[in-house]
């Protein structure tokens, strides 16, 4: 059973049986809880079973039918809502710094830090009049940003935040959760990020069935207590237990970027994962992939891209040479704007602006992208689904109907009768989701598919991705999602380039500090030294072309091997019992290892050069 919560050192919010219902649906049941000073709370659960509810109650901006809920005297309070409240006449600066002069609010270090983590610099690069940019047309990420930053540099005792991560890249995220971390205000936090919830967050909030299960821990911490307490109480239905224990065993064999904090009950946690297999096995879904696609998938050769038209377009990507193979699962990252989506868009139409772009004859391609596609509101959720097909082959001998499959995301059969014009966000996005999968595709493009999904659903999507044989490309905010599902990160660090990133999204927010240090010591020069600064630029660029040329060879190689070490592992399991082979296995195996160090060593020094 979950432990009860450390007494805090000072009550700034009570919950005392509180109660709230829509219509004979019972969301929270006589719950009782609190907030302490220095507490950092995440909150998750599935869509609809009252996370947010829970917080406006808390927040006192929705009142419960039942019980009662105390505040501090005294006490500051911010509130970020998944909608805003900004006067659309008003200007950024008199939203977030209302009427301090210049001087006063350049001399705060929290404003500063405010204004550089959110918009890129104290005079907001991003916005079109920066500070003096008027509301009213902004775009919905935008106001978003203006809304949280006029929450984060006011002075609070206590911050309350629903969905704080939508439309903040991975950068902004990671200065998110830096800042954070860094405060002293109590926080409460409800976010389907749980890369975020692990790096920010000591208690977590299970909200489910009217109840609230309380754990000790960030979101790593959650899984490994939740799937104890499931496997005692044995009342859940084998199919989602078991869902959380493949979820759980990758965490605890060293997931990426997890944290170094004490975990609840290891013992318990490593027995109940003695027996389950790695997620994916990464040599079969490529010898799967290959046979269903063939050699070529996508390949570019010297691709240019470019955004706007005209004078004013702007070059994201300049002479690439990049190939999408069978079986690959890569994830793209880069700052807003840097072209993630484009490059989608160009592999997806099979142009590009400049250099040719060549699709495999066998491509069925399945492309997710950011606007859900408007469906007739009277059609049932089930017959929505089924006018793609009524089954689908998921390769791998797993064959499903329609039904079975809305069933893995999420939908129960009751649901499943819902005119589509009743969904909520959430659920019009796993529908979405579902057409695609059902048109049997070998290549997916997903871009931003965390959007507007639940824990519980991203781990089912999850699931489904883990024996999917194809090649998948990932473009999302939601860093815990791409390193689960894809086996290499590239990045467009915003110069042209698309770059494999071996250490991943670390590595990522490693270069992209570096990109505006070196930016801040190395200003533009003056208008005398112009000539004389563009006459290397030539030859400085043919250089940057053979380097990343060179970096695409080796990529290709590092992935070959890893094939063939895949093979090996294959092999050596076959032959347990031959000692003799196995010892010849393993020497190959030895100088596989050494010549990927030799491999990746080099693109480290190319990596530099380019």
């Amino acid at each position: 059973m979950p432990e009860s919560p450390a007494a805090p050192r000072k009550n700034l919010v009570s919950l005392e049986s509180v109660s709230k219902d829509y219509g004979t649906r019972t969301v929270l049941d006589r719950i009782s809880l609190g907030v302490g000073e220095g507490d950092r709370i995440g909150v998750v659960g599935r869509n609809g079973d009252g996370k947010t509810t829970l917080i406006s109650i808390l927040a006192r901006q929705r009142e419960p039918d039942g019980g009662r809920v105390t505040h501090a005297g005294g006490l500051r309070l911010g509130v970020l809502t998944q909608g805003d409240s900004l006067d659309p006449a008003a200007t950024v600066r008199e939203a977030v710094i209302g009427d301090l002069a210049d001087h006063e609010w350049a001399g705060q270090a929290r404003v500063r830090d405010v204004l550089t983590g959110l918009f890129g610099g104290l005079d907001l690069p991003g916005l079109p009049q920066g500070l003096d940019t008027v509301i009213g047309p902004l775009s919905g990420g935008e106001r978003r940003r203006v809304a949280l930053a006029a929450l984060l540099i006011a002075e609070q005792d206590l911050i309350v935040l629903d969905e704080p991560t939508n439309h903040l890249d991975v950068e902004g995220i990671a200065w998110l959760a830096e800042h954070l971390r860094a405060r002293r205000s109590a926080l409460v936090v409800v976010t389907h990020d749980r890369w975020f919830l692990d790096q920010v967050c000591t208690r977590m909030w299970d909200v489910q069935r009217g109840a609230v299960h309380h754990y000790d821990g960030g979101y790593s911490d959650y899984v490994f207590a939740r799937a104890e307490r499931e496997r005692i109480a044995a009342g859940e239905e084998a199919r989602r237990q078991n869902l959380m224990r493949k979820e759980l065993a990758w965490l605890r064999r060293g997931a990426p970027a997890r944290t170094s904090k004490p975990r609840f009950r290891i013992e318990a946690a490593t027995a109940l994962i003695a027996d389950v297999p790695p997620p994916r096995d990464s040599g079969e879904l490529v010898r799967f992939a290959s046979a269903r696609l063939g050699k070529t998938v996508y390949e570019l050769e010297d691709v240019t891209l470019r955004a706007g038209q005209g004078p004013d377009a702007r070059t994201l990507l300049s002479r690439l040479t990049w190939q999408l193979g069978p079986g690959d699962r890569v994830g793209l990252v880069g700052v807003n704007g840097a072209g993630k989506t484009t490059l989608l868009r160009a592999l997806a139409a099979g142009r590009a602006d400049a250099g040719r772009v060549t699709v495999g004859r066998t491509v069925r391609l399945a492309y997710l992208s950011q606007e859900v596609a408007e469906l007739n509101p009277e059609w049932r959720l089930l017959e929505a689904v089924e006018q793609v097909r009524s089954r689908v082959d998921l390769g791998r001998a797993r064959e499903m109907t329609a039904s079975q499959l809305c069933e893995r995301l999420g939908f129960t059969k009751e649901r499943q009768w819902t005119p589509v014009g009743d969904l909520s966000g959430g659920e019009r996005r796993r529908l979405q989701i579902l057409r695609l999968l059902m048109d049997e595709p070998n290549v997916l493009f997903l871009d931003e598919p965390t959007n507007d999904l639940d824990i519980e659903t991203l781990a089912q999507l999850e699931d489904l991705l883990d024996g999917w044989p194809g090649s998948l490309v990932v473009v999302s905010h939601d860093r815990y999602f791409v390193e689960r599902v894809t086996d290499q990160v590239f990045a467009l660090l915003g110069d042209g380039t698309l770059r494999m990133l071996p250490r991943g999204i670390d590595e990522y927010l490693e270069r992209r500090a570096g990109l505006r240090q070196a930016e801040g010591r190395a200003p533009a020069p003056a208008a005398g030294k112009a000539a004389a600064a563009a006459a290397p630029a030539k030859p400085a660029a043919r250089l940057a072309r053979a380097a990343q040329k060179e970096i695409q060879r080796i990529e290709r190689q590092l992935d070959r091997l890893g094939e063939q070490e895949s093979e090996l592992h294959g092999e050596m399991a076959e032959h347990a019992t031959d000692f003799e082979r196995i010892a010849g296995l393993d020497a190959r195996l030895r100088e596989l290892g050494e010549r990927r160090d030799e491999l990746e060593t080099r693109w480290l020094e190319l990596a530099e050069e380019a």
